[in-house]
């Protein structure tokens, strides 16, 4: 007498179920990714170890030959802070994010914070991670 059973369990993994999963965690991620990278200039920033936010209402960028920009607008140095509350005007806490490019003169960054502190404006340096 025979009395093996007819329905015999296969002992194999199949991995395709996986890489799908994988692959489509892939295409999500590199598509969302462009969307979090805040609205800025190409800018060299000095290393520093911080977390980053993405809140930001106004973007101030400073590059080495002393140029300004609020938001990829160059503006100069005299209309920054007419700019800067027409920019936030109305918002609930406005913050400001200053992308200071390494090798700025550290007068050029204080002159936005001082802007930023007369006027109640939350400022964030921006640093390159480590």
């Amino acid at each position: 007498m025979n009395l093996r059973g007819r329905n015999k369990i296969s002992a194999d993994f199949s991995m395709s179920s996986m890489t799908d999963i994988v692959f489509l965690l892939l295409v999500f991620f590199l598509l969302t990714s462009p969307a979090v990278t805040p609205d800025a200039l190409d800018l060299i920033l000095p290393n520093a170890k911080g977390k980053t936010t993405h809140m930001q209402n106004a973007s101030v960028s400073i590059t080495k030959n002393g140029a300004f920009y609020v938001n990829k607008e160059r503006v100069s140095e005299y209309s920054i802070e007419k700019e800067l509350k027409s920019v936030l005007a109305g918002k609930e806490n406005p913050t400001i994010i200053l992308r200071a490019e390494k090798g700025v003169p550290i007068e050029d960054a204080v002159f936005v914070m001082d802007i930023a502190n007369k006027n109640n404006f939350k400022v964030i340096l921006a640093v390159q991670p480590n």
